[in-house]
């Protein structure tokens, strides 16, 4: 267990049970969702190859996904859970004159607040050597560089615990959302070239793609409703929510994603999304397509 350490992970409003938003909305604008299409396909995809895992979505990349996913598995008997782990691991220069970038190490009390983080949405070791179904982490991925760290983090962690490796492995599942290119026998897939997944099941590393101008969306350009959660900030004092008019629109974006998740053209959407993948096979799959469905 780790220590008692006081750690403020940035303030996201619930936007399932939406009774904090005052007036934040009065008066905006409709968001144009131009990348509903694309992001709910993905997300289809991204809940069959969960491995049935509870869904735990690292930094801000995909908020747009949880939403989604939020309003449509409200009020759906399901077993699945999802939470937001906001870390974002930042990088910095090499200072060797050769211009690498690298993740500085985590200081003992940034590991300490990890820790707690985790603790809090009950992925520890311990928690991990014991539940009947996996944890399955979700981000944007390009080179694989926070599902490293995170995986480095974990690893440390259970090492420390002494808990059953063999055992553990089987709970952790990796599943990137990459950008979509034309594949060919040459094309790079960062899993590949990452030595910590082969300490993994191979079924428990996997890629979603998503369309290239909304993956750099989401991941580049996309105003997000809390501040990056990087280790330098883990141990500082939350400073609550924006409220100007960027934060306002965001805002916005993101309540009416939980809506068109909640709905049941956005549940028949995402049900689709899930044709001809082949973890339909699967039980547990089907009977959440048919609740989709309304079925």
């Amino acid at each position: 267990m780790p220590e008692p350490v006081d750690v403020s992970p940035p303030f996201r409003w619930d936007l399932v049970t939406p009774d904090q938003l005052g007036s934040m909305l009065a008066g905006g604008p409709e968001p144009e969702l131009w990348f509903i299409d694309d992001l709910t396909e993905c997300a289809g995809k991204v809940l069959a190859r969960s491995g049935n895992g509870d869904l735990l979505f690292v930094g801000r990349s995909l908020d747009s996904m949880f939403d989604l996913l939020s309003g449509a598995l409200a009020g759906i008997a399901t077993e699945q859970r999802l939470a937001r782990l906001p870390f974002s691991f930042h990088r910095r220069p090499v200072v060797d004159g050769r211009g690498k970038w690298r993740v500085p190490a985590l200081s003992a009390e940034q590991r300490t607040a990890a820790r707690r983080v985790l603790t809090d949405l009950d992925v520890t070791p311990h928690a991990l050597a014991r539940r009947r179904r996996p944890v399955t982490f979700v981000d944007v991925v390009h080179e694989g560089s926070t599902f490293a760290e995170l995986f480095e983090l974990l690893d440390d962690w259970i090492a420390e615990s002494r808990e059953p490796w063999e055992v553990v492995r089987r709970k952790l599942r990796f599943l990137g959302v990459t950008r979509r290119r034309k594949t060919s026998p040459h094309t790079w897939r960062w899993q590949q070239h990452a030595e910590w997944t082969r300490r993994l099941p191979a079924a428990s590393v996997q890629n979603v793609s998503l369309h290239a101008l909304v993956w750099s969306y989401f991941g580049d350009h996309q105003t997000k409703l809390t501040r990056s959660f990087r280790p330098d900030r883990w141990l500082r004092p939350d400073d609550g929510p924006g409220r100007d008019e960027r934060a306002r629109q965001a805002l916005a974006e993101a309540v009416a994603l939980v809506a068109y998740g909640r709905g049941a053209s956005g549940r028949r959407a995402l049900a689709s999304g899930i044709d001809r993948e082949p973890a339909l096979a699967q039980p547990w799959l089907r009977s959440l397509v048919r609740r989709l469905n309304g079925v």
